[in-house]
């Protein structure tokens, strides 16, 4: 089977397109990467097709936003239509990360490829309903979505053949938009668990929660913040990752228990996971969530909303405990029965360290050409 990759930047496209010449797929990526650095992760046995400027450009834009306008509906056209220009001759799929593919999708089709949209996250109406309404709750100005990616996206749900998301809740906002449950295609991701595994280490104090992401409001902070103080010293809560805007004023209420960290990666972040009882995810939309799966592979038990890769990853009970998202009381609930029960949450760690060995790259690659095969019939 031979598959032709487009994603505007890396993603997890990198890690899908490996697996799949692991699997023997004749794999070609059109990225904006360039090609030594895309080659980190490739080897040379998939074909790169890469436009470098694009991602100067963006990159550019995001250091110096005063420059221009939001340069990101022009990218995205742009790579597009670098997308369709390099298209191979002859290709069985084609699959493009959704808003940057959709002057690829016909000329695909001509040379008689399927097309699948990756969409990592949910459908993009729900995400912006969501997050405008959560905002408006917290007197937050949401994030905006630019008229025309929403544009480009909804057009590319109606003319793919197929829509890979990476979870049973993502699917489910595409069906509740009138997609038919038999145009989307639902793979897990996959983790590398070396990086994160290793013995636990005992820091000593009270059960420790972290939360390890985007510090916002889409993965449900706030809201883990106001439960967490509701637990009046039980435990101590780790914020791990970089500040959304408008996250401070909520941020310098947290209490004494709560320790915001700021990005972390490589062996900082390594250490966090090793030295905590118990990770917590409350997003409130989500891709995929791969801190899920990392804090698994570190042993961790999982307290997240049932929006994140734990629908897809944790058995309630048995790797960890799941909630509906937004259910401020069900996040309350599974975070006091973990932190009270030490011997269940030290049975549900390991439970879900052996568990993520089942999720690797290689698997979600797998998945992903018994679906291609489905849909080239």
């Amino acid at each position: 089977m031979k598959v032709a990759i487009a994603v505007h930047g890396r993603y997890h496209a990198f890690d899908l397109a490996a697996g799949l010449a692991r699997q023997g797929c004749d794999v070609q990526v059109a990225t904006t990467y360039p090609e030594f650095v895309a080659r980190r992760w490739l080897s040379s046995g998939v074909a790169l097709r890469t436009a470098p400027l694009l991602e100067a450009w963006r990159r550019l834009h995001e250091r110096l936003p005063v420059l221009a306008l939001n340069p990101e509906p022009r990218l995205h056209v742009a790579f597009a239509k670098f997308a369709a220009r390099t298209l191979p001759d002859r290709a069985d799929v084609f699959v493009g990360w959704s808003s940057a593919c959709l002057e690829a999708i016909e000329p695909a089709r001509a040379r008689g490829m399927k097309v699948v949209v990756e969409r990592g996250s949910t459908h993009i109406l729900h995400q912006k309903e969501l997050l405008e309404r959560e905002h408006a709750r917290l007197g937050l100005v949401p994030p905006s979505i630019h008229p025309t990616i929403m544009a480009r996206e909804l057009a590319e749900y109606v003319a793919a053949d197929a829509i890979a998301v990476p979870t049973r809740y993502a699917a489910g906002t595409f069906i509740e938009r009138g997609i038919p449950e038999s145009k989307l295609i639902v793979n897990p991701l996959g983790v590398d668990a070396r990086r994160f595994g290793g013995a636990r280490t005992s820091h000593g104090g009270p059960p420790r929660v972290l939360f390890v992401g985007g510090v916002g409001v889409r993965k449900g902070v706030p809201r883990l913040l106001d439960v967490f103080a509701s637990l009046k010293g039980q435990a101590e809560l780790r914020i791990v990752g970089r500040a959304e805007p408008g996250m401070e004023p909520i941020l310098a209420k947290a209490g004494a228990r709560v320790r915001v960290l700021g990005a972390l990666s490589g062996t900082d972040l390594a250490a966090e996971y090793r030295t905590a009882d118990i990770f917590c995810l409350p997003s409130l939309e989500e891709g995929f969530g791969l801190v899920v799966a990392e804090a698994m592979a570190a042993g961790l038990p999982i307290v997240a909303s049932d929006a994140t890769a734990a629908i897809e990853l944790v058995r309630p009970g048995v790797e960890g405990l799941t909630f509906p998202a937004g259910d401020d009381v069900g996040l309350k609930d599974a975070l006091e029965t973990m932190i009270a029960d030490k011997p269940g949450r030290e049975a549900m760690g390991a439970a879900a360290r052996e568990r993520i060995g089942e999720f690797t790259w290689d698997a979600t690659a797998a998945r992903a050409v018994a679906a291609y095969r489905r849909l080239i019939g």
